[in-house]
């Protein structure tokens, strides 16, 4: 008869199961969406889309998409309170931090702001 998680985890001392939760839990963190990052910092769509000056329904579309521009996770993010950082990562090579899009995106602001003047 197979065992159940529950029951596994019941044959470790506390040490263990403590150290496996822990794991668990770093784990979790790392595959995070948009929406969980959200719920965790108890943030509703509503507050995100005053925060990001946008409707809710446009919130939910973020939440939802696979294929974000940079700058809209930067802002999404940044809006939670957070900072966005890109990696790359290379076999055989410690990861490289990206850099330059900030000031990309600073750049063509002004050029818009400019624009409207």
């Amino acid at each position: 008869m197979a065992k159940t998680l529950t029951a596994k985890m019941k044959t470790f001392d506390p040490e263990r199961r403590k150290k496996i939760a822990a794991r668990a839990a770093l784990l979790i963190a790392e595959e995070q969406t948009l929406r969980d990052l959200r719920r965790a910092l108890h943030l509703t769509q509503e507050r995100m889309a005053e925060l990001l000056k946008i409707r809710q329904d446009n919130v939910s579309r973020i939440e939802q998409r696979t294929d974000l521009l940079i700058s809209t996770l930067r802002s999404y993010i940044e809006a939670m309170g957070g900072k966005l950082q890109l990696l790359a990562q290379f076999p055989n090579r410690p990861p490289v931090e990206l850099s330059g899009f900030a000031s990309m995106e600073i750049d063509r602001r002004e050029a818009d702001d400019e624009a409207r003047l």
